[in-house]
């Protein structure tokens, strides 16, 4: 049985039972900023199970695409040397958010492998909890499993939480028994750790809230979150022992075998890279870019690895991005999102491959060179450069280390990081939104069709507690169960304005989520007193909104002509849309040329003149892919998403907008920009702000134009013509000043010294710049054939130095040393080669001295 037909038997399995099957959500979590990747089918619904989140269905089943690379999941050193480990992985899940309980779901886990798969009862091994009376006695009397292949496991291996406080419950896992020609015990005994018995699925009860005390508290309503990894039972039902030998993996690895000029189809390199293109390509298809930070690193180093092991292979050329057609090939049926992104997959990691072979040799060399080294153990300095000059993760390093039977000196390396270390930390961190606790009903939002609306007040905060009241003058955060605010989400900014009681007006500051549907609107009771349950008139900052409206709206449409402009590849990475401007971040990888931004102009201002009607609907998520809508990587939707079509533009977006485009009035890109390897950032204003914008550059135009004496129309041509002379000027007084430092010194031949046989000349140069000092150093050098020369020039009260020695004396006296030695005399430093060296000083003072020194300095020194 093919893993794709597993998959789909498994949905269309609890699909049959009363589940909604729900598609995998990305990579990059939605709603859990603590994590880096989603690592496990219930990530998209925490929310659900923390009662933060409501959907319209008790039961859900689904495929999930997880990945443990970095943080506290991190299986990347074992990847291709084990059976079973892996950074991309399928997580087949079936949830219960209390409806069925452990019965229920025990059953239908047997039902699936037993009945479904058909897999002998006698393969599988069950262990539960050992305080787990109740589903022990469901698998020993109700479904009837051997006692003697069944074990209570004390450990908290079988007990799961999610944190330390909050849900929590026991665990019982299913393993398969691959049979006794595999070394290894069964689960729970000394010899467990061996690889015949293989968990395949875990059923976790969340029957428990456990406090900070510690204790436990038994849930109202129980829930149920199981997994079990597609790679694990394709293995059994092809009846294979390694992951790595079912078709998903034996597809990959052919063509990696076929790119890399491999014939050894066991190689544990051909397994690596099957893995890695795995995880390399549905990261980037979810929007993560290879940088130097965060989730952009971690892929860098999964790629880097897999390079590196093609590298291994005998492939110096890039190969990995060819594997993404095979991929897509096996894995796009069922994720249709990896063929949407292919182009744009190839391009990244041919990128990243293109960058890394430029270090990936020379690199090599050095770590070959540093192996050999006899205390086998590679310090934390070679760690460090391989790390900082060749883009040598870590972890690759001590990969290839490993493979050597060479230690690393990690600690060593973590003095020589430190810095960047601390820069990393501090920029990678994911923390959760804090502060508030709140409980109760939700706010139902009406800024869509109301910029006032009534309200009463749910909740009070003050300095993040809850109170009973707030009066003049307190700062606080007032939570409403109507309002026509809209709290900060998708790049849009929370609206301001007003809530008027009748004992109270509070300034509204800004509005931000404290759940998913609970708004908190913060700023300042300027008058009266406010108190929970009053009612308020809550009143949004008209203008505010609407120059906040045209910018949202005109980014939609923006994104449309980028795509058009530049390609499909282009996909937003970020976006901060408020009053005064729209900020706006996009996969693209050069920056975006004049032209290209005129064009991207030209097609969103021809947008707002046809002045279309905006329009928004509410469809399920399927619906609104059948209907072409453009969905954000990275971003959480819910079940049911509202599809906005703005001009020719269909995107997935909560945000507020315009009625008509033509209510966006003018268009107009400010700036362009990089901020990450891959990612451009164009900023653009609207409406009053672009005339603004506009009348400013007209201004400043004019003013060049009145300056230069021309047209504004002419002012162009005037200052090309005006540089033409500026540069022939420049270079006309260089050659004077040339002139003039070459009949200095011929004034000054006098001063120059024999010192034992040498000639030594230390003088300073009037009005001589660093270009005319250099110049008549190489005459000097020319003129005295075997000499010692130290020029000098002041210029805005600093000292110029440079100093020149012939060939024939350098390895006696060094220019570098020479001028370090003067500059030090004049407050300053300075070095350079052993024939010339350059320094500066800012006591000017001090110079005759200095230049007097020069020829006692030499002669100790021949």
């Amino acid at each position: 049985m093919k893993s794709s037909e597993i998959r789909q038997q498994f949905l269309e399995f609890f699909e049959s039972h009363g589940h909604t099957v729900v598609a995998s959500s990305p990579l990059v979590p939605g709603n859990d900023p603590t994590l880096l990747f989603t690592n496990a089918g219930m990530v998209q619904f925490k929310d659900v199970f923390l009662g933060q989140d409501k959907r319209p269905y008790v039961r859900a089943a689904s495929s999930q695409r997880c990945v443990r690379a970095g943080g506290k999941h991190n299986d990347l050193e074992n990847v291709g040397y084990t059976a079973r480990h892996h950074t991309f992985f399928e997580m087949l899940g079936n949830f219960s958010f209390g409806d069925y309980f452990k019965r229920q779901a025990i059953k239908f886990a047997w039902e699936f492998l037993t009945v479904a798969l058909k897999i002998p009862p006698e393969r599988l091994w069950i262990t539960v909890y050992a305080e787990d009376d109740e589903a022990a006695d469901i698998w020993l009397n109700e479904v009837g499993i051997d006692a003697s292949r069944f074990t209570r496991i004390a450990t908290m291996d079988n007990f799961w939480q999610m944190g330390d406080i909050g849900p929590c419950g026991p665990c019982s896992e299913i393993f398969y028994d691959h049979g006794p020609e595999i070394a290894g015990g069964p689960p729970g005994t000394p010899e467990a750790d061996g690889d015949r018995y293989v968990e395949i699925w875990n059923l976790v009860f969340m029957q428990y809230n456990r406090d900070s005390a510690g204790v436990l508290h038994p849930l109202p309503r129980p829930s149920v979150d199981t997994g079990m990894g597609l790679e694990r039972i394709s293995a059994v039902m092809q009846q294979v022992h390694s992951n790595y030998e079912i078709d998903l993996f034996q597809d990959l690895i052919r063509v990696a075998a076929k790119v890399t000029n491999t014939a050894d189809l066991s190689s544990s390199s051909l397994r690596v890279i099957a893995d890695h293109i795995r995880a390399c390509a549905f990261l980037i298809a979810d929007g993560v870019i290879p940088g130097n930070e965060g989730r952009g690193y971690v892929l860098r180093r999964i790629i880097r690895r897999a390079i590196r092991h093609g590298y291994k292979l005998g492939q110096k050329q890039p190969f990995l991005h060819l594997l993404v057609e095979e991929l897509a090939r096996v894995m796009g049926q069922a994720y249709p999102e990896l063929v949407d992104a292919r182009v744009r997959i190839e391009a990244v990691l041919k990128q990243e491959e293109e960058r890394f072979a430029e270090t990936l040799e020379n690199g090599m060399q050095l770590l070959e060179a540093a192996l050999c080294h006899e205390s086998r153990l590679l310090d934390g300095e070679a760690l460090f450069r391989l790390y900082d000059t060749f883009g040598f993760p870590l972890d690759l390093t001590a990969d290839i280390a490993r493979e050597r039977g060479v230690k690393i000196d990690q600690a060593g390396f973590e003095q020589a990081m430190e810095r960047q270390r601390q820069r990393a930390r501090a920029t990678s961190k994911f923390t959760m939104q804090d502060g508030i606790t709140y409980s109760g009903p939700s706010t139902a939002f009406h800024g869509y069709e109301s910029l006032q609306h009534e309200g009463h007040i749910l909740a009070l905060y003050k300095e993040g507690s809850r109170v009973d009241f707030v009066e003049a003058g307190d700062e606080a955060v007032v939570v409403l169960d109507s309002t026509p605010f809209y709290a900060e989400s998708g790049g849009q900014v929370g609206d301001s304005g007003e809530l008027h009681a009748a004992n109270g007006t509070f300034a509204v500051s800004d509005t931000q989520k404290i759940q998913a549907d609970v708004f908190g609107h913060k700023g300042l009771l300027r008058s009266g007193r406010l108190v929970v349950g009053d009612k308020v008139l809550a009143k949004v900052n008209r203008d505010a909104r609407a120059r906040t409206e045209r910018n949202h709206s005109v980014t939609h449409l923006m994104h449309k002509a980028l795509r058009q402009v530049l390609g499909a590849h282009v996909q937003q990475k970020g976006s901060l849309v408020d009053a005064s401007k729209t900020r706006f971040d996009f996969v693209h990888n050069q920056p975006v040329t004049d032209a290209e931004i005129r064009q991207v102009e030209v097609l969103v201002n021809s947008e707002i003149l046809a002045n279309a009607a905006t329009a928004a609907r509410l469809m399920t998520i399927e619906d609104a892919r059948k209907t072409g809508a453009m969905m954000l990587f990275g971003e959480k939707y819910g079940d049911e998403v509202r599809v906005l079509d703005i001009g020719t533009s269909r995107e997935l977006c909560g945000g507020t907008h315009v009625k008509r485009t033509g209510d966006i009035g003018l268009f107009k890109i400010v700036a362009e920009s990089g901020v990450a390897a891959g990612i451009r950032r164009l900023e653009a204003v609207t409406g009053e702000n672009a005339l603004a914008y506009i009348q400013e550059r007209e201004l400043q135009l004019q003013q060049v134009a009145d300056a230069v004496k021309v047209q504004p129309q002419e002012a162009a041509a005037r200052i090309a013509q005006i540089l033409d002379n500026v540069k022939h000027l420049e270079r006309e007084l260089g050659r004077l000043k040339s002139k003039l430092a070459t009949s200095q010194g011929n004034d000054f031949a006098g001063q120059v010294r024999e010192v034992k046989g040498v000639k030594v000349l230390a003088i300073c140069l009037d009005d001589a710049d660093s270009k005319t000092l250099r110049e008549a150093l190489d005459k000097f050098k020319n003129k005295f054939q075997s000499c010692v020369v130290v020029l000098s020039a002041i210029e805005d009260g600093r000292v110029k130095l440079i100093a020149g020695v012939t060939s024939d004396l350098a390895t006696k006296v060094k220019a570098g040393e020479l001028v370090n030695f003067v500059a030090q005399q004049v407050g300053g430093k300075g070095g350079g080669r052993a024939d010339m060296a350059q320094a500066g000083g800012t006591q000017p003072d001090n110079l005759p001295a200095a230049l007097e020194s020069v020829a006692g300095w030499v002669e100790q020194r021949l």
